[in-house]
């Protein structure tokens, strides 16, 4: 899994880090500005993604405490067909983006206990789309 994931981190284009929306978003959360109960809210769905396509972090639920955050990998392209809208783990994202064209990653981090979700990544994988080549029809020169 680790050649995997070390992979997936050399095809990545176009990535944006949402460290610093995190940090704000938990400082409002700290000083009472922003209630739990609105940051703790992840649906079923996300948190059955996390159960099964997720993958472990180092990182501890910055609002319960009491585990470590599951990161859950949500793929979005119009090439990906019946794909798209899903969480896959970081072999599926490996195949995908040998076989696909360009395609998005939103990375989202999960507790599993108190439902703290957020976006912490997002980027881009798969092949470039092949450039569309412009019509070109009798050159005119400077003199025409």
């Amino acid at each position: 899994m680790r050649t995997a994931t070390l992979e997936a981190v050399r095809i990545q284009r176009q990535v944006v880090d949402y460290a610093l929306r995190r940090r704000s978003l938990l400082a409002d959360v700290y000083a009472g500005r922003v209630a739990v109960s609105e940051v703790c809210d992840a649906n079923p769905y996300l948190l059955r993604a996390a159960k099964f396509h997720g993958r472990g972090s180092d990182v501890t639920c910055p609002i319960c405490r009491k585990e470590q955050l599951t990161l859950v990998s949500w793929v979005y392209g119009d090439g990906l067909g019946p794909v798209a809208g899903s969480a896959r783990t970081p072999e599926e994202l490996i195949r995908l983006a040998e076989t696909r064209e360009e395609f998005s990653v939103h990375v989202v981090e999960v507790c599993r206990s108190c439902s703290w979700n957020h976006l912490v990544q997002s980027y881009v994988l798969g092949h470039a789309p092949a450039p569309t080549r412009r019509r070109t029809g009798a050159r005119r020169t400077a003199a025409e």
